[in-house]
């Protein structure tokens, strides 16, 4: 008999046994945290022919933008491909052949279709949310979340995360209130839903509200950091809130500690790390040798070349760490990157290649280069990916290389533009 999970998908080559740790590996997953790749590989060693659970490894190998992580998902997905599967866990497989090729629009309409067709599958929104994510398409980060909701309900296991994803699209095409709400409704119903909690402080960061985003960061710590494996993000939305009130001392401290302090080697972590320090030197900050130690983490991907985002924020590690050939190693590895018949090609031409050079041309001193680089992009940049947050950078570094480069007016215009968009600080 097959087997239904908590949503009343059939689960093929599932027992008991495994369909429950299954079902702990997806909340793992929707709260980030714990070990859901540990969970996962515990559930095959009961049931080797749990087809989904193959293609939930061969997400996670994927969505962490991983440079080794495209083989891994390849190795998963070639044992799922074998092994029965129903229409809907057929789908999850054509999401991840895309994904392992490198076509992450294609794979997003995949998964379009199978929220469409399946809108109880949370691993299906989650996945498709994260691929919204990667490409930059605001919009969907809103819609594939919101054509799913009237099918679920609060009695339903992980309609926090479905809560948490709504508010984060809803943050991202600028419906601030109903965002916030959102976001800490999904909290309140999940306090450990790291997702949400980042949702809400997206809203405050957009909003201005710094003192809001410290309350709301430091209401419940425990929960949002504990055993999460997306807990130095939130962090460093926490360093954020201080560095807008000119706190660098705090924004410092954060850095040494939970930002930084535990050297992760993950991509995530590291793309955090290297965001925080560059705003720090943007404002002029003495930051020693810190930069030393992020780039020595950033060494071994210097040629990974798979995903033009991480490119830019691996530059700044190198070109302000002195790694001059290390930073080449990037540049070159985008050129290869942009020759490539996959979507990181697109990334890296439109916008991230550009992005990589102006970092570069910023830490070098050369100031009014940076200002030509960035000037082209900067409204399309979220053709690369990340949010209005991370990509905020992008406009810090602009004015800042326009008035070290003497361009008084463009610094004045750019102040002004900055000054009618973002409210006042609160």
């Amino acid at each position: 008999m097959t087997l239904k999970d908590s949503a009343g998908h059939a689960v093929s080559g599932a027992d008991a046994t495994a369909l429950d740790l299954l079902e702990t590996a997806q909340h793992e997953f929707r709260c980030y945290v714990d070990d859901p790749v540990a969970t996962l590989q515990r559930a095959l060693t009961v049931s080797p022919d749990l087809t989904i659970a193959h293609a939930m490894l061969a997400y996670l190998y994927l969505l962490g933008t991983e440079p080794d992580g495209r083989e891994a998902a390849r190795q998963s997905l070639g044992v799922a491909q074998a092994l029965p599967a129903t229409d809907r866990e057929r789908g999850h497989l054509r999401a991840v052949a895309a994904l392992v090729d490198g076509r992450w629009r294609a794979a997003a309409r995949v998964l379009e279709d199978l929220s469409i067709a399946y809108p109880r599958d949370g691993l299906a929104l989650q996945a498709g949310h994260l691929v919204d994510f990667y490409v930059g398409d605001s919009r969907m980060l809103h819609d594939r979340i919101a054509r799913a909701l009237p099918a679920w309900s609060a009695s339903m296991p992980g309609y926090h995360a479905v809560l948490s994803m709504l508010a984060f699209g809803l943050e991202e095409t600028g419906r601030y209130d109903r965002a916030e709400a959102t976001g800490r409704q999904a909290v309140a119903l999940q306090p450990r839903d790291g997702w949400g909690q980042h949702a809400v402080a997206h809203v405050l960061e957009m909003q201005n509200r710094r003192h809001d985003g410290i309350g709301w960061m430091r209401a419940n710590v425990q929960a949002w950091s504990d055993g999460s494996f997306f807990q130095v993000h939130n962090w460093w939305h926490l360093a954020l809130f201080h560095l807008g009130l000119d706190e660098t001392d705090q924004a410092l401290a954060l850095f040494d500690g939970p930002v930084a302090g535990g050297a992760s080697p993950l991509v995530l972590d590291l793309i955090d790390a290297s965001a925080l320090l560059w705003r720090l030197h943007l404002r002029g900050v003495d930051v020693g040798t810190r930069w030393d130690a992020v780039a020595d983490r950033w060494s071994p991907m210097a040629r990974a070349g798979n995903y033009a985002f991480n490119d830019m924020h691996a530059m700044m590690a190198f070109a302000l760490a002195g790694r001059d050939a290390q930073a080449q190693a990037v540049l070159e590895a985008q050129a290869v990157a942009a020759e490539a018949d996959d979507d990181n090609a697109d990334f890296t031409l439109e916008v991230g290649h550009a992005a990589t050079r102006a970092v570069k041309a910023f830490a070098d001193g050369d100031f009014a280069a940076a200002v030509e680089l960035i000037r082209p992009i900067r409204h399309k940049a979220h053709r690369f990916g990340g949010s209005h947050a991370q990509r905020d950078l992008l406009d810090l570094t602009l004015m800042e290389a326009a008035r070290r480069s003497g361009q008084r007016a463009l610094a004045e215009a750019l102040a002004h533009e900055r000054r009618s968009a973002q409210p006042p600080l609160q």
